[in-house]
């Protein structure tokens, strides 16, 4: 496996970058600070690679920008209302980092931490994490890892592995920003998008926080049962796009944990490249980039708006507050994986 000096993040850790390659050479690059998938670089159907993942060049830049690209997220993915919620009984309050609430574990999120490499071979690579209870505010001690392997198939499979000392939340998500044409071709809006899901949840407001509503995509923009761009009805006249300038929602893929399916598929015209993606999780936050805003990116490339989408795979937002949700809450001792697949291919 080649590595090699990845910068120095905000608190003077040094991080470093890993590159995995397979028999076809597809590779992708990931890095210890925030055990965060740097690039994927896949041929597209004129045998030109590509590099189909938001990024930076450095851990510095990784720290100096709030996107999340390509990064782990944890303990609690995606928002909690208030930043509190209750477990076994006893009210727990976490930093808030978004309009009073939780936004991905609040200012002291896994994205921040150089993880250890536990172990690794040409085309796999654990990280290790020992997140203290002091750490986020959330109870316990969680030992967590995350594992990327790059399959012959053209496959990233990334797989979560939690164990605590007490009863918390394990809610584990990948925040990459996909754009099938190349990280640096512009707006990803022309690309098209199949979610294998029925329903979705309505948020309340701009603060995204879901009404716990379970609503039919059905005759509305959010439907994307029907593979179609992403931007056909992005603009459309629907209170819940103008909430969040865009597709910020979370699509119910399930009502279980643990049963591996595909939830999206993917595809871009100009290059051939298609995506497809799998997750053994319940649900899956689509969001369309609408706040990323102009950014320098890879390479010294522009990065905008609505340049990358994500598909992160995860429990119902603010999980922790619904009763009749699925519980992201793991018990003492209790073993806790779970497991995402975005598979390359040209068609």
């Amino acid at each position: 496996m080649q590595t090699s000096a990845f910068g120095t993040n905000k608190r003077g850790e040094k991080a470093t970058l890993y590159v995995l390659e397979n028999k076809n050479h597809t590779v992708i690059k990931v890095t210890d600070h925030g055990a965060t998938l740097v690039s994927v670089l896949f041929p597209d159907k004129n045998g030109i690679v590509r590099d189909v993942v938001l990024g930076y060049d450095s851990a510095e830049e990784y720290d100096g920008h709030t996107c999340y690209f390509g990064a782990t997220i944890g303990r609690n993915g995606n928002r909690i209302d208030k930043a509190q919620l209750m477990i076994d009984g006893k009210l727990c309050k976490i930093p808030a980092n978004e309009n009073g609430n939780s936004l991905h574990s609040g200012p002291n999120g896994f994205n921040c931490v150089v993880w250890e490499v536990k172990e690794y071979t040409g085309n796999s690579i654990t990280f290790f994490h020992l997140s203290k209870e002091e750490e986020q505010g959330f109870p316990g001690n969680l030992k967590v890892e995350v594992t990327y392997t790059l399959t012959d198939e053209d496959a990233v499979e990334i797989s979560y592995r939690g164990e605590a000392d007490k009863t918390t939340v394990m809610n584990f998500t990948n925040h990459s920003y996909f754009n099938l044409g190349g990280h640096d071709s512009g707006s990803a809006m022309n690309q098209k998008l199949q979610i294998l899901a029925d329903a979705y949840h309505p948020v309340r407001d701009s603060q995204s926080i879901p009404t716990g509503e379970i609503a039919p995509v059905e005759g509305t923009p959010m439907d994307f049962r029907t593979m179609k761009t992403i931007g056909e009805d992005i603009e459309a006249d629907f209170e819940q796009l103008k909430f969040t300038k865009g597709y910020d929602h979370n699509y119910v893929l399930s009502d279980k944990v643990g049963e591996l399916k595909v939830m999206a598929n993917a595809y871009c015209e100009e290059t051939g490249i298609a995506m497809e993606a799998s997750t053994d999780c319940c649900g899956v936050q689509l969001y369309a980039g609408n706040y990323i805003g102009d950014q320098t990116g890879k390479d010294g490339r522009a990065y905008c708006d609505r340049c990358g989408f994500c598909l992160e795979a995860q429990f119902y937002p603010n999980a922790v507050n619904q009763k009749n949700a699925p519980s992201p809450l793991v018990k003492a001792g209790e073993v806790f994986t779970t497991r995402t697949i975005y598979r390359f291919y040209v068609k």
